[in-house]
């Protein structure tokens, strides 16, 4: 036997050694290492969030996640960040609660600032909201407004980008959704409050900010189970989701040459306020998501992980793409 196959034994029987110790020491040791994890512990999903019936109470329009009963998780105390965003400037409509609210925790949490847009009347959400970004240690930029009014939402995207320094990544989150039974009784008044919202608003929004977006920066879209999968009642809502599905796919055709990436998020029945504010009948509330496989609604925090994905440089080869989050349901 050689000098050098004693040498190579002598070390794997003191790596062995080493490794046997280190299994041996005590539970502290791995704690330890937790500690910096990201990683959450392994939960059934079944029962991992409350399950139907749903008591919350109904609230006007548009409804504040902050009196809801129980209150939907935007991974305010779950959400741990690795720096994946450090240093991004982002824009969320719709940033006070739901997605929008999971999305702008994780964002900060990764190390974006982040500027939100939300309906007036949501100003305490949103206050929560900023209140989580600074934790973080991250500049909070609150811009309240219409965006049914498009001389706003050209404003937003220009105070966005003088108050953030720029601007690389914009969530077009921000929905209308209210319940109607028969076309005969859906008004013109609301049909358009839908269209302006869902639909006009992010052509505004994104036209606006798209001179300023170098490449590298990416679009998220929320789209909906409602784009391939509509319900009776969704008549408008639908409409608006099946063209946010088809705008981030021919957005990524037309924007990638310039380094730009365009995907969407595909929610399926999420607990937040959009329901509880007419998007929903008190019977289709109590019972929201029971009937699918998970058997309850989902939560904005089990969404986040996906829009922190399609904005980091990880994902640089996706774009034009749909990622669903429905509970067993649906599509994509």
């Amino acid at each position: 036997m050689s000098e050098n196959d004693i040498t190579r034994r002598n070390l794997v029987g003191t790596l062995g050694a080493g490794i046997a110790a280190m299994a041996a020491q005590s539970p502290a040791v791995a704690d330890a290492a937790d500690a910096g994890s990201t990683a959450q512990p392994v939960a059934d999903p079944v029962d991992k969030y409350p399950r139907p019936p749903y008591t919350s109470a109904f609230q006007p329009w548009p409804g504040l996640a902050s009196k809801m009963t129980p209150p939907p998780d935007h991974g305010e105390t779950t959400y741990k960040g690795s720096g994946r965003l450090l240093n991004r400037r982002a824009l969320i409509t719709g940033g006070d609660s739901g997605m929008g609210r999971a999305a702008a925790i994780a964002y900060a949490r990764e190390g974006a600032d982040v500027a939100i847009n939300y309906y007036p009347t949501e100003e305490a959400d949103a206050a929560q909201v900023a209140d989580l970004i600074k934790k973080a240690g991250r500049k909070a930029i609150l811009i309240p407004g219409d965006l049914r009014d498009e001389a706003f939402c050209k404003k937003l995207v220009a105070e966005s980008i003088a108050r953030l320094g720029g601007l690389d990544i914009v969530v077009s989150n921000a929905g209308r959704q209210h319940q109607v039974e028969s076309i005969l009784d859906m008004t013109t008044e609301l049909f358009d409050w839908t269209m302006k919202t869902n639909i006009y608003a992010p052509f505004w929004i994104i036209r606006a900010a798209v001179p300023h977006l170098k490449p590298g920066s990416t679009i998220i879209a929320t789209t909906s189970e409602q784009a391939y999968d509509p319900s009776a009642n969704l008549y408008d809502y639908a409409q608006t989701k099946a063209a946010t599905m088809n705008f981030v796919k021919s957005l990524a055709k037309q924007l990638g040459p310039k380094g730009i990436r365009v995907n969407g998020v595909a929610p399926g029945p999420i607990y937040t306020p959009l329901q509880i504010s007419g998007g929903a009948t008190e019977e289709h509330w109590r019972n929201f998501g029971k009937i699918y496989p998970l058997g309850r609604a989902g939560q904005p925090a089990e969404l986040a992980s996906i829009y922190v994905q399609l904005a980091s440089q990880d994902a640089s080869y996706t774009t034009g793409n749909i990622y669903g989050a429905g509970g067993g349901m649906g599509q994509p």
